[in-house]
């Protein structure tokens, strides 16, 4: 008997040897492993195979760890290589495994749990036993710009797509997010109601108010329910993320729409603003917000006022609150005005001061002369600085007898001292009218006796005109030669026959010191005195009517100068004054070529 069993373990044995022999082997399959030899950085590993196989320290999450006769499972990656020995991987193996496990344990639309583990171009990976990838758009409710935050953190994901033969899995949590808050926006639809007080987190501002998670759904908290006083910007109460209890206004259940307060909490101190503010009464306050038209003084919680930029200084010129103020400044104002129904209060710093425009009819009289400095540009003139605060307007009509000056910074430039005549003061308006060409004497003073007609002059020609050219005689006063009165040859053009600083010797044929007009003739200083008499073609372009020398002021007009005009004469639309904005002087023309593209003789200068 004992032989007959030896016999047949003998049997089983070889058995089991000749099935291992005849064990296939195919690459990608999954068999047991057993480690039969470690050296320092490799391990020696029998499968059963004709060959061993070789697996790295890295194969390994502790190489330290493993010993000869460990047993686990690797996957075969190819049978032989080139050194003739089978080619294992038992991280391979254990993807597989993993893989096998998540596919048969999870469908798509069920739910994984993961951890983020690395970010790539348009999302996270998800460590889920596998690699899953996770778009940006689906990590949470609102767009994520930091996603280091999320790293290393276990979340559940809901299952979008599984590619089994990419192996590829499309994970989503912002599914979940969002299935979980229609749940909490059913359940809190059923229990709010108007009148609670409810805990919330701003969510979101726009221009018209904040949306507060209520932990269910957003309410939206309006603009107009923010605070008692007047905002201008949801954003000067509340900010994202805040934390903050509203009282529940208003519950919508077909639109799902919930109405929330935050003044509602406090009474309104509006109600009995005429008592507690009577107009003139004077205030301390806190500048909180700066518009260009004014500024806002909060004088208590829920109560502001507005500074108007015109109620900021009695002498100073304001363009906006933000030259003289700032925000959160203590200042001291004076109640204006109050509409307790549109809650407006307008307030005025300046009525905390003595106003200098109330003595400047006595401090600057009419025909007065003073001095100042020249502070700023306009297109019609240019402020004089006389004290702080109060500053006179010179008209360009009054800044020279003899030029038509287009632009101040034709004959001023700012930082400029000089001598004016206070021509004329308007304390209501805060306005006061200079002259500078009253404070010097006018060259055209005693004309009449310094120029007589037939007299012989010479100057240098100064401008160029397509009717004739100016020839200066002195300092302001040009005279002007027709082109008829050129040359006894017919002069197509002007500038054929002169130049600009060519000197020229004419005789004296009009004088008018009334119009500030003379007129000459280079012809008629080839005539000797005896044969000189002033005829009809030498007054050509002079009679009264055509107006073509006032000289400088008839040459500039030809181009588009501006009219004259006088203290008293301001049209409606040019008293209101603008605020002093500094201008670049417009480049001057050239003196020829520009100067005959007029195709008809200037009209009155003055």
């Amino acid at each position: 008997m004992q032989d007959k069993a030896q016999v047949a373990a003998g049997q089983d044995e070889l058995a089991s040897l000749y099935e291992k022999t005849l064990k296939k082997f195919a690459e990608q399959m999954i068999t047991d492993g057993r480690v039969i030899e470690k050296s320092d950085n490799q391990v020696l590993v029998d499968v059963g195979y004709k060959s061993e196989g070789l697996l790295g320290a890295s194969e390994f999450d502790d190489f330290e760890s493993v010993q000869v006769g460990d047993q686990f499972e690797v996957l075969i990656v190819n049978l032989e290589n080139d050194e003739g020995m089978i080619e294992l991987s038992k991280r391979q193996a254990e993807e597989q495994r993993n893989w096998d496990r998540v596919l048969d344990s999870f469908t798509e639309g069920g739910t994984i749990q993961g951890v983020i583990k690395a970010k790539v171009k348009g999302g996270v990976i998800v460590d889920v036993g596998v690699e899953a990838f996770l778009p940006g758009s689906q990590l949470d409710l609102t767009p994520v710009r930091n996603l280091d935050a999320y790293l290393d953190q276990t979340y559940d994901f809901k299952v979008l797509k599984i590619n089994r033969e990419r192996r590829n899995i499309v994970l989503s949590r912002r599914e979940l997010l969002e299935d979980l808050r229609r749940e909490q926006r059913r359940v809190l639809l059923t229990e709010i109601k108007p009148g609670q007080m409810r805990h919330g987190t701003v969510k979101n501002i726009t221009d018209f108010g904040a949306f507060v998670d209520l932990s269910g759904m957003d309410g939206l908290l309006h603009i107009t329910d923010m605070s008692w006083g007047r905002i201008t910007h949801p954003s000067e109460v509340v900010h994202v993320g805040q934390e903050l209890d509203v009282i529940v206004l208003d519950v919508n259940l077909e639109k799902e729409r919930i109405s929330l307060g935050l003044k509602q909490k406090l009474s309104n101190p509006w109600d009995d603003i005429e008592r507690r503010y009577p107009v003139g009464t004077r205030v301390q306050g806190k500048v909180v917000s700066l518009m260009p038209y004014g500024a806002f003084v909060e004088i208590e919680d829920g109560i502001e006022g507005l500074v108007h930029v015109s109620e900021l200084s009695w002498t100073k010129r304001v363009a906006k609150a933000a030259d003289v103020l700032q925000e959160g400044q203590e200042v001291e104002a004076v109640v204006l005005n109050i509409n307790r129904e549109g809650k407006k209060l307008s307030l005025g710093i300046r009525q905390t001061e003595t106003n200098p425009w109330d003595l400047v009819q006595e401090t600057y009289p009419i025909g007065a002369r003073v001095k100042g400095r020249v502070r700023n540009f306009t297109t019609y003139g240019a402020f004089v600085e006389l004290e702080e605060g109060v500053d006179g307007m010179i008209h360009v009509s009054d800044m020279s007898w003899t030029k038509k000056i287009n632009h101040p910074s034709d004959a001023l430039e700012k930082g400029l001292e000089l001598e004016c005549v206070v021509l004329e003061v308007d304390a209501a308006n805060q306005r006061i009218s200079l002259g500078l060409k009253q404070a010097q004497e006018d060259p055209w003073t005693g004309i009449a006796n310094r120029f007589k007609i037939g007299q012989k002059v010479t100057g240098a020609v100064t401008k160029l005109a397509a009717f004739g050219a100016f020839v200066g005689l002195e300092e302001g006063v040009e005279g002007l030669v027709h082109i008829s009165q050129i040359s006894d040859d017919r002069v197509e053009h002007v500038r054929d026959v002169l130049k600009v600083g060519q000197e020229v010797e004419a005789r004296v044929v009009k004088v008018d010191p009334v119009e500030r007009r003379i007129g000459l003739s280079i012809k008629a200083a080839e005539l000797s005195d005896d044969e000189f008499q002033v005829s009809d073609d030498m007054l050509t372009g002079l009679q009264p009517g055509t107006d073509l020398v006032d000289l400088a002021g008839a040459f500039d007009q030809a181009f588009g100068g501006q009219p004259e005009w006088h203290p008293g004469e301001r049209k409606a639309a040019e008293a209101k004054e603008e605020a002093p904005v500094a201008e670049e002087p417009a480049e001057e023309q050239a003196a020829e070529e520009p100067a005959e593209d007029a195709e008809t003789e200037p009209k009155q200068a003055d």
